[in-house]
């Protein structure tokens, strides 16, 4: 190892956080040990165990020794449904998408996104701003981030993570404990558009997610039968629009450069 650049960046937290219901163990995931309260609610409902936030009655949280347990006070009803999808989970081997024991539970039932419209300039703004917001990925240069910013651009919430899936789970729990009106803004994240990012998105309701890097062809599909309007690649003041791009709307008809695919 090349000692004289060891020392340069601290190293990014990953510690084992146990997600349990009701004194059930639902998930175990990796994550970064900040705002775990935020991650539990945004997981149980864009997992689709919480039907909505007023289900959850309490989060208490402790540190072990193996990790930490966020234990969820959670309605009876939830935590029926929970030992039902155990149930038939046992003796099952294998764990590819967290929790889900059969193809049928990997597509979540999905709203229809709300029809919001956002300025490209704000986008370019919003993603131009978050970068200064990372303190964690200044710290460490390992972790992923995803934000909330308002219809002119200015970001409003930040959650940092290892884990991508994390920091939008993180991000859409503090949201929903802000009672946002996720038709007055967008999603920014900055790592890929997978399949997942965007069925969390949709499942919270939001209208708009843009990423820094490129989408996956499911992710696409999913964006577009949900009319969710899906923009990566966005570097500067350029972007890929994926799936309806007609409501990122240009106030300088010059910028558009960028290539549309799909609807």
């Amino acid at each position: 190892m090349n000692s004289r650049h060891s020392a340069a960046l601290a190293l990014a937290e990953e510690v084992p956080v146990a997600l349990v219901f009701n004194g059930i163990t639902h998930a175990v995931m990796m994550a970064s040990p900040t705002d775990l309260e935020d991650f539990a609610l945004g997981f149980a409902l864009t997992e689709g165990l919480l039907h909505n936030p007023s289900q959850l009655f309490g989060v208490d949280t402790e540190v072990l020794a193996q990790g930490i347990e966020v234990r969820l006070e959670v309605a009876a009803q939830v935590e029926q449904g929970l030992k039902e999808r155990r149930r038939s989970m046992a003796g099952r081997t294998g764990c590819g998408l967290c929790g889900a024991d059969s193809l049928g539970q990997v597509r979540l039932a999905l709203p229809q996104a709300p029809d919001v419209n956002v300025q490209q300039e704000a986008m370019f703004k919003a993603h131009s701003m978050l970068r200064s917001k990372q303190p964690e990925k200044l710290r460490t240069g390992a972790t992923h981030a995803a934000a909330w910013a308002d219809l002119q651009g200015d970001i409003v919430l930040v959650r940092e993570d290892v884990g991508r899936h994390n920091a939008l789970d993180k991000l859409i729990g503090a949201l929903v404990k802000a009672k946002q009106n996720m038709q007055q803004g967008f999603v920014c994240i900055t790592s890929r558009a997978s399949f997942e990012m965007v069925q969390k998105t949709v499942k919270a309701g939001a209208g708009v997610l843009t990423a820094v890097s490129a989408p996956t062809s499911l992710a696409v599909e999913l964006a577009q039968d949900h009319n969710l309007v899906l923009a990566a690649m966005v570097r500067g003041e350029q972007f890929n629009a994926y799936s309806h791009g007609h409501r990122l709307i240009s106030t300088q008809p010059t910028l558009t450069t960028e290539a549309h695919h799909g609807h």
